[in-house]
């Protein structure tokens, strides 16, 4: 044991130092495409070409040859441009150009998308891709927000960045090499091994001017009126016409025959950013405290941004509650882009300058670090508009704000190399500046309606299942009395709550919407934003019904897929063995109180910074085990395996002693005005069945359900019915069976009826005759 002790570190320490020095090999950030070219065959990616030539250039790309004749030339995306996906990890898509610039094959080649990996087949995400083959951006660029398919539901991230990946890196390599021009299959024509690059003739005249740094130096506190006249603020103001122009403009049909609703001049968002990081900036939209405790927690050269919005359309959306990313905002600096996601955002309630409105959404982000993120730099904010066209499509288009520090809040750095301003480069335009001033008729129907208008099967499923749920505690009694039925019954809805409302719909409740409802009661109620996800809203409204007649079990008991997923796994165990732990009433009732304090925590944090709560609120597994299917970090996947685990000894243990949104609902079903469970005199005193039997110790031993952890699963109402197990029931059973063997037993022993006749006697022949 001892050798086999000291064997361990060494073992330990050995995989270490493999592990620093393969990472110190290989660069994080190194170039993809030497890499692929050996796993993919020419002709597969280009067709015709029977060979690649040396990787060359920057940005690097192989020419691809048939025979001596270049025919274009292949590269990866990310070596050209840096997008992140939605696990904030690159997607890699290779692409074949020929000379003329046309996109002649495109490959995903490597991603570590999670919503690609289980949620969205393999093959659409192809066909999405394959699309681009045939179309030349070169000569014809898509317009603006723009993409040859249809964005499919559940992948909108990971497609968008492919989109934005495929699009800017031909921006950037047809200028280089010279794409659509004669040079490009000239300068390298007969000489596939040529020593001069085919890049070497690209600009002759570059401009350039000085780096710039931040200049931390001016410090002074700003009111709002005066951000926004220096543009230190930055402003997007997108009115219902323009968003409609802007679809249009895209070319959707199905995006155009749902306009939004509203005159044009109506206000569709107004959207401002700031570098948060700058000093002046800082103090005066955070205030003092506030600037000093986001620069205690940056780390050098770090960024920190500030994002606000007002109007119909949130730019926040709802995607980063459920998934953890923020969709509908993306970050864009040269060849750099990056999301946002839940770790790096913090809500804020206002902003501290004076006379800053009061925005509906506003918050502070800190820029990852590991994004090549310059805050001296211009970048800009591209706004993601998305509108529902049918049950699983989507159209989008985006609206770019462009931010640049203003003169004074930087200053030029005589240390650096300078940079070079491409000749061709413009200034980028708002979604404002590219519209015209045509007329759009106004529009027909609310973004909430147009998504519930696309979900209508799916909303029809989910109504029939509450009807079917409504009709179970209807007319539970008679289900109970059969008990075989009943529980199959049970089986087959919970694996429906798992499997279609929760794995499918990814329709899991959670405790963050409850603190954003709490939240919203307090900065600004808007039945839009709720009304957003609809199967979401039927849930929530159902069970805030459900509360006053059946408190929270509706819920708990049928409704959540984590608990459904708890159940059927804890059946399972049982079935294959398991031993069930037997946790004492008086145990169970002091860990049931831990899951009240961790929803007050939640709560009484969230009054302070939402942002944090919801980070905290990860103390439910819901979002790895239901929206991510476990495709996460490991060390969710452990927390959320580590709960299922002790579900398989102890019936729902998270349910149980953790639960934050079970506490949530707990509370307001103290009002439930109806009683639907039955018992007997005797239930506690003397029989303890129910009490023993219970999945979730909802029954004290005196025999009272506790109404705050019973999830209505009908277990005690089937055994109150039950001939055979229930001691009352055979009580009464065997007592009428008595009382009818005892009438059964009188009626056969009951008497024959006799009748008894009385006949006169007739009087003798001799009788009255006088005697001889």
């Amino acid at each position: 044991m001892n050798a086999l002790r000291s064997r361990i570190p060494r073992q330990v320490a050995v995989c270490l130092l493999f592990v620093l020095g393969a990472f110190l090999m290989h660069p994080v950030w190194a170039e993809r495409l030497p890499e692929f070219l050996s796993k993919i065959p020419p002709a597969e990616i280009f067709p015709g070409a029977d060979r690649y030539g040396e990787p060359e250039g920057k940005p690097l790309v192989a020419p691809v040859y048939k025979g001596q004749e270049k025919l274009g030339l292949v590269y990866i995306t990310t070596d050209v441009v840096n997008t992140r996906g939605y696990s904030s990890k690159p997607i890699d898509t290779m692409m074949a150009l020929s000379n003329d610039g046309t996109i002649v094959g495109a490959k995903l080649v490597a991603h570590n998308e999670p919503i690609v990996l289980i949620g969205i087949p393999q093959s659409k995400v192809d066909k999405f891709i394959q699309d681009y083959v045939g179309l030349n951006l070169v000569k014809s660029p898509l317009k603006p927000g723009s993409m040859p398919s249809d964005i499919i539901s559940g992948a909108t991230v990971t497609l968008m960045v492919i989109n934005d990946g495929i699009q800017r890196s031909i921006k950037a390599i047809a200028p280089v090499y010279k794409l659509g021009t004669p040079q490009a299959a000239e300068a390298v024509r007969g000489t596939p091994e040529a020593s001069v690059p085919a890049f070497q003739g690209a600009r002759n005249t570059v401009r350039t001017r000085p780096r710039r740094i931040i200049n931390q130096d001016k410090q002074d506190v700003l009111s709002w009126k005066e951000l926004l006249a220096q543009k230190a603020v930055a402003k997007l103001h997108l009115t219902v016409g323009e968003a409609n122009k802007l679809f249009e403009r895209s070319g959707k049909t199905a995006a155009v025959e749902h306009p939004e609703l509203g005159p044009d001049d109506a206000t569709f968002i107004d959207l401002y950013v700031a570098l948060a990081s700058q000093s002046a900036i800082g103090k005066s939209l955070l205030g003092e405290v506030g600037w000093n405790a986001l620069k205690g927690r940056l780390k050098p050269n770090q960024q920190a941004l500030v994002i606000a919005g007002e109007g119909r359309y949130s730019w926040k959306g709802s995607g980063y509650v459920r998934g953890g990313i923020f969709d509908r905002i993306e970050i864009i600096q040269g060849d750099t882009s990056f999301r946002f996601t839940d770790a790096q955002h913090e809500r804020l309630t206002a902003l501290e300058a004076e006379g800053a409105p009061q925005f509906k959404e506003v918050s502070l982000f800190t820029v990852p670090e590991d994004a090549a993120f310059d805050g001296a730099e211009p970048w800009r904010a591209q706004l993601v508009i998305q509108r529902t066209t049918g049950v699983s499509d989507k159209a989008f288009v985006t609206a770019d704000l462009d931010y640049g520090l203003p003169q004074g809040f930087y200053a030029d750095d005589p240390n650096a190399p300078p940079v070079e301003i491409p000749p061709e480069a413009l200034p980028a335009q708002t979604a404002s500046d590219t519209l015209s001033e045509a007329d759009t008729g106004g529009g027909q129907v609310h973004l909430w309606k147009q998504v519930w208008a696309g979900k209508v099967w799916q909303i029809a499923v989910v109504l029939l299942s509450l009807l079917v749920l409504a009709a179970v505690f209807f007319f539970q009694d008679t289900l109970a009395k059969h008990p075989v039925f009943y529980d199959r019954f049970r089986l087959a809805y919970l694996a429906f709550s798992l499997f279609f409302i929760g794995w499918y719909l990814q329709a899991q409740l959670s405790v963050v919407n409850v603190l954003t409802f709490t939240t919203s009661l307090r900065t600004g109620f808007s039945w839009d934003y709720f009304l957003m996800d609809p199967i979401v809203f039927i849930l929530w409204s159902a069970s805030a019904v459900s509360l006053l007649f059946w408190n929270r079990g509706a819920f708990c008991g049928w409704l959540c897929p984590f608990g459904a997923l708890q159940e059927l796994s804890n059946r399972i165990a049982k079935k294959l063995g398991v031993k069930q732990l037997n946790v004492s009433f008086g145990v169970h009732t002091r860990l049931a109180a831990l899951k009240y304090v961790v929803f007050m925590v939640l709560f009484g944090v969230s009054l302070y910074d939402l942002g944090l709560a919801e980070r905290l609120s990860e103390v439910e597994p819901f979002k790895t085990a239901v929206i991510l299917k476990f495709m996460r970090e490991w060390w969710w996947v452990l927390f959320a395996a580590a709960l299922l685990a002790a579900g398989l000894f102890v019936e729902r243990f998270f349910c149980r002693y953790l639960c934050p949104l079970g506490a949530a609902m707990a509370v307001p079903a103290r009002l439930r005005i109806f009683d639907w469970l039955r018992r007997y005199h005797m239930c506690g005193n003397p029989c303890q069945l129910c009490a023993n039997e219970c999945p979730v110790q909802a029954i004290e031993p005196e025999g009272r359900i506790n109404p705050n952890e019973c999830i209505q699963c009908l277990h005690c109402q089937v055994l109150y019915h039950h001939t055979t197990r229930c001691p009352q029931v055979v009580s009464v059973l065997k007592k009428k069976a008595r009382q009818a063997a005892a009438k059964g037993e009188a009626e056969t022993q009951k008497p024959q009826e006799q009748v008894v006749r009385f006949v006169p006697q007739r009087p003798s022949e001799n009788e009255g005759r006088p005697a001889e």
